[in-house]
């Protein structure tokens, strides 16, 4: 059994690939606004998955944690544009204290490596 970690630090991983399977650690983003933060978080993911050999298209889940519920619609719209159609994966959405209180949204991602 084998499992291979990128970019590890003494807290955490970023990518996790075991059995054909890609784990990312939670994403965050830039900027002040829900729109910017979700859009670079986004941006991050697709970097990560392509370096772990995937890509959105093999998103298996998602959770999405959001600071306040109040940015649930303006995260969708970001959100829809980025799935590909007919690849959306299971998701779950909640509402969480994040790490530090400028961050408006965070997403953990499980896909299949392509």
């Amino acid at each position: 059994m084998s499992i291979e970690r990128l970019h590890t630090g003494q807290r955490m991983s970023k990518i996790v690939r075991h059995n054909g399977v890609v784990y990312l650690c939670g994403q965050v983003g830039e900027g002040v606004s829900i729109t910017e933060q979700t859009e670079s978080c986004l941006a991050r993911v697709d970097a990560l998955l392509k370096e772990a050999g995937s890509s959105r298209e093999h998103i298996l889940q998602a959770i999405v944690w959001l600071s306040d519920m109040q940015y649930f619609a303006e995260m969708n719209s970001v959100w829809d544009a980025w799935v590909p159609s007919e690849h959306a994966p299971a998701r779950a959405c909640g509402e969480a204290k994040l790490a530090r209180p400028e961050l408006l949204v965070e997403v953990i991602v499980t896909a299949a490596v392509a």
